[in-house]
């Protein structure tokens, strides 16, 4: 299963300056328990945020910049079709972690999405997720992390 994972604030905020622009440790143990042993795709900017491959992960950075180096647990795939036929491949679930460019190339492969609703606005935010995609799911549950955030789960409708 392909699933988007992310968490953004009330005008759908994702980023900013490239990086998260809050930390909630609730949240971080959220993500780090939900995708833990599969696998997670993300851009080469997620990529060069992040700096090292996640634990227990494998992990899929989507970029044609031959620069990235693949190492254990990391591989360097330059289309979204080799993703896909990875996935068809794969013994987990596929997580799609970011950025903006990369959630949007998967809108038409997402199956699922969590979304942990971050309690405020992020002035300056230079990074969304991309408009009207929760458009074709329904809310299936809710589930409180505690510091004011929550998680919603949607699948397509």
């Amino acid at each position: 299963m392909i699933i988007g994972i992310a968490a953004a604030d009330r005008k759908d905020a994702i980023g900013k300056g490239g990086k998260l622009p809050w930390h909630y440790s609730a949240d971080m143990k959220f993500f780090r328990e939900t995708t833990t042993g599969h696998a997670v795709v993300m851009g080469r900017k997620t990529w060069l945020t992040i700096g090292k491959p996640l634990k227990n992960r494998l992990n899929l950075v989507l970029s044609r910049d031959s620069s990235i180096e693949p190492q254990e647990s990391l591989l360097v795939l330059t289309d979204i079709d080799s993703v896909i036929s990875l996935n068809n491949s794969l013994t987990t679930d596929l997580f799609v972690i970011g950025g903006a460019q990369i959630y949007a190339a998967f809108m038409p492969y997402i199956e699922k999405w969590i979304i942990t609703e971050v309690p405020q606005k992020v002035s300056g935010a230079d990074a969304f997720m991309p408009e009207g995609y929760l458009q074709e799911f329904k809310a299936v549950e809710s589930k409180d992390l505690g510091e004011g955030l929550a998680v919603k789960y949607y699948e397509r409708a």
